[in-house]
């Protein structure tokens, strides 16, 4: 790099002090070149090796230019070649999330024919909240599209995600169901029995929450699933939150809860849906 740095300041200024110099030798021997053999044998000894080396340096030149010219060729084409592969791949990823969105958007059309009492509004979701003591995250639209505070927001199978809690007019912040401050109804196993869905600090933390508040007797076991009750009118009736994955007893062995493993992974969504009008269950 020093090198072609050096020739391409004073490879010019070189060219031309090598043609100087044998143009000097030139005229010399020119001058020369009606006296007597002794100086003639001289002039020919002088004018071979100078114009040999003056030769040899414009080919070196030369040869240098045409290497500095190529190496700058091939950068540009890498150049090139490397925004054509970024391009390329940006748009492999483009395609790859359009189909993704294309999927959901399938899923959702099969879930909602299903739920015809449903009205829906799809949004991206664009930032999580940084802290370690909330499971909450910002979505795309807000209030200028019809979402309301309290709004139900679930995936595109209808497993519940959770809850909008703060809106804008372009944007709304969803608590999801695995947060220290949810607080849902629903109702688990075969029996359907009551209980609440409420997060717990430490439950949140490994992406699980908890259901407890069952009524005296209420039997729940592991792979018993786990429904929105629809009672309280925030939360539409039959949503899918999740599995009991483990029943415990609290102290003194008097009252009961269930560990639920969501059936959405939060940590992986991108895209989510708003509930904004249902049948309110009496």
């Amino acid at each position: 790099m020093k090198l072609r740095n050096y020739i391409s300041k004073y490879g010019f200024r070189l060219a031309i002090a090598v043609a100087i110099v044998a143009l000097i030798v030139l005229s010399v021997s020119s001058v020369l070149g009606g006296r007597a053999g002794f100086l003639k044998n001289i002039d020919g000894a002088l004018k071979a090796p100078v114009q040999k080396a003056a030769t040899s340096i414009l080919d070196w030149i030369e040869g240098i230019y045409g290497y500095i010219y190529e190496y700058d060729r091939v950068l540009e084409e890498n150049h090139s070649l490397r925004a054509e592969n970024a391009a390329l791949r940006q748009a492999a990823r483009d395609y790859d999330d359009l189909e993704a969105e294309n999927e959901r958007l399938r899923q959702l059309f099969e879930w909602s024919e299903k739920r015809t009492d449903l009205v829906m509004e799809s949004a991206k979701i664009v930032s999580w909240d940084a802290s370690n003591y909330t499971s909450a995250f910002t979505i795309s639209k807000g209030s200028e599209h019809g979402i309301e505070m309290g709004d139900c927001v679930v995936t595109e199978y209808g497993a519940l995600v959770g809850q909008i809690i703060e809106l804008g007019n372009e944007w709304a912040v969803v608590r999801t169901v695995i947060d220290v401050e949810m607080d849902v109804g629903a109702l688990a196993g075969i029996d359907s029995y009551a209980g609440v869905i409420t997060g717990e600090f430490s439950l949140m933390k490994q992406g699980l929450t908890r259901l407890t508040y069952l009524a005296s007797g209420a039997q729940i076991f592991p792979n018993d699933e786990v429904l929105t009750s629809g009672k309280g009118g925030s939360f539409p009736a039959g949503l899918l939150v999740g599995e009991i994955t483990s029943v415990m007893t609290e102290a003194g062995g008097q009252v009961t809860y269930g560990i639920i493993t969501p059936a959405c992974d939060v940590s992986r969504l991108s895209q989510v849906f708003i509930i904004k009008d249902f049948e309110i269950v009496e």
